[in-house]
């Protein structure tokens, strides 16, 4: 049986990826270029998401705040490497009223603001001046705040969920008083992320620190987990940065000890954004569409009645109607069963077809003779297929009822099960040398790579300044990152593929998103 889509991932996985974004119905292009509309379908995948992860941050002690959105320029301009890092990317107000002028509506020239305002990028400069103020006594600390929120970098090569010009995330911030319980809570943050993303998004990832230049502008050091998307890139799925005293110092965020001296925070940030929902897209689609964990899927059961405008249809409803409210008075791991009644007028396949796109991790059909044998007939999202035939199974109508919950725990653990066999069986470490990391990805910067590639797990002495600099180069002639150095490190390194010197750590490298 021909697949949903238009294209398989094999064929083009970019133009898969967009089809499946479009055919699912989680996303469009705005009429603003590099912002999206996220569709409900998407926005109910990205609810239960921010459900889920708030629980998580407030369980680890955080508060939920707002901060305003726009960022006076001298907020900047205090923070140069943190200013460079974001200059190439920051939308800015200057101007606070239009007026008709020859009957054309444009910027009211007389209305320039006194000081530029940034669109906020991120947050750490405007919290860092309001932790200056809320923070006086080292009984203040440690201060740990989160905010949901939307920022604006101004991305030239937008992709739906992946990079646009706008788009939404929470960002965490805290003051602490020293650099040992600031580097406790950005490894408690990285380690929250590393939990959610394997348990609620069934997407496996290394948690490593990042080498100095793939830095957050102005961290002392940076950490984050890195997903490997279907076609072998990887996803930087979340970062969480030690930010030392520099934006204390910036801001003058102070406190005094308990033996009455004066002394600067150590401070951290960390976040994620809706970049998450296209790594769940680029872990679990198939050629058929997207495939969502249960966690995260808006609808869990979806039901299909086939009404055929005959009599029996209105006990094919009733039956249906049965079936939903039994489901919805059962559980799975992540509370109660989410289900959804299809009463729209379409034919049931095209029903069955549109959910299958979406990803609905079981997806049940209801005919006369389903009714009349006490039946149901589904189908598992994560097993739809042997080879080209779909898979229905029917059982009869209390013991699918009954085992709802659990098929749905299973179908999560597959997916998991699916993306870390993948995970772990593309993780080469038998590359010696960079010559031979050339001869395995094989294209030049121009050039696509010729078949998957995944990633490569090599020493390096962790050269700093002009050398790493030369690394970065010899890196991005074949479009090629340092992803990072996982936590979890061998007892013994190579020589280091880039300098011959001795290897300090292990560290990732990979085409990335």
């Amino acid at each position: 049986m021909a697949r949903a889509l238009s294209v398989t991932r094999e064929e083009n996985f970019p133009e898969w990826y967009l089809a499946v974004v479009r055919d699912a119905d989680m996303a469009e292009n705005s009429a603003v270029r590099g912002c999206m509309v996220i569709k409900p379908w998407g926005w109910g995948v990205w609810e239960l998401i921010q459900s889920d992860l708030d629980r998580r941050i407030k369980e680890t002690g955080h508060e939920n705040c707002y901060f305003p959105m726009f960022i006076p320029l001298r907020f900047l301009a205090k923070e140069a490497q943190h200013v460079e890092g974001f200059a190439k990317e920051m939308a800015v107000v200057t101007h606070h009223r239009l007026k008709t002028i020859d009957g054309v509506l444009q910027v009211d020239p007389d209305a320039e603001l006194e000081e530029p305002l940034v669109v906020r990028p991120t947050s750490e400069t405007i919290i860092g001046d309001t932790f200056q103020r809320w923070v006086q006594s080292y009984r203040d600390l440690p201060l740990l705040i989160n905010q949901w929120a939307n920022v604006v970098r101004w991305e030239m090569r937008p992709r739906l969920f992946l990079r646009t010009a706008e788009f939404l995330w929470q960002e965490g911030h805290t003051a602490h008083a020293d650099q040992a319980e600031a580097m406790a809570e950005t490894r408690t943050m990285l380690e929250v992320y590393r939990q959610f993303c394997e348990e609620i998004l069934a997407m496996p990832v290394m948690a490593g620190e990042k080498p100095e230049n793939e830095r957050f502008p102005g961290a002392v050091s940076t950490y984050s987990v890195e997903a490997m998307m279907q076609d072998g890139k990887a996803l930087q799925a979340g970062t969480s940065h030690y930010l030392g005293t520099h934006f204390a110092e910036a801001q003058n965020i102070r406190y005094q000890t308990a033996d009455g001296q004066l002394a600067f925070c150590h401070t951290t940030s960390w976040g994620v954004s809706t970049r998450l929902v296209g790594g769940v897209i680029m872990t679990h689609g198939d050629d058929d569409g997207l495939r969502l964990p249960p966690a995260i899927a808006p609808r869990q059961v979806v039901i299909v009645p086939m009404l055929r405008d005959k009599p029996e249809d209105a006990d094919v409803l009733a039956y249906c109607e049965a079936l939903r409210s039994a489901l919805m008075a059962r559980h799975c791991r992540f509370g109660a069963l989410r289900v959804l009644l299809d009463k729209k007028p379409l034919k049931s396949a095209d029903k069955r077809w549109n959910w299958v796109r979406r990803g609905a991790p079981i997806i049940v059909e209801v005919g006369p003779r389903d009714v009349a044998a006490g039946n149901v007939t589904f189908m598992r999202r994560d097993r739809l297929r042997d080879g080209d035939k779909v898979l229905a199974q029917t059982a009869e109508q209390a013991a699918f009822v009954e085992s709802a919950g659990d098929l749905l725990d299973a179908i999560q653990a597959n997916l998991f099960a699916e993306a870390k066999s993948r995970f772990d069986a593309n993780i080469r470490s038998d590359l010696k040398s960079f010559e031979a990391i050339v001869a395995y990805f094989g294209a030049s910067a121009e050039d696509e790579l010729d078949g998957f590639k995944g990633w490569v797990r090599v020493s390096w002495s962790r050269p700093s300044g002009a050398a790493l600099a030369r690394v970065e180069e010899q890196l991005k002639a074949y479009k090629l990152t340092i992803r990072n150095a996982p936590l979890v490190q061998p007892p013994q390194h190579d020589a280091c593929v880039f300098t011959g010197a001795p290897g300090v750590e292990d560290i990732l490298l990979a085409r990335a998103y």
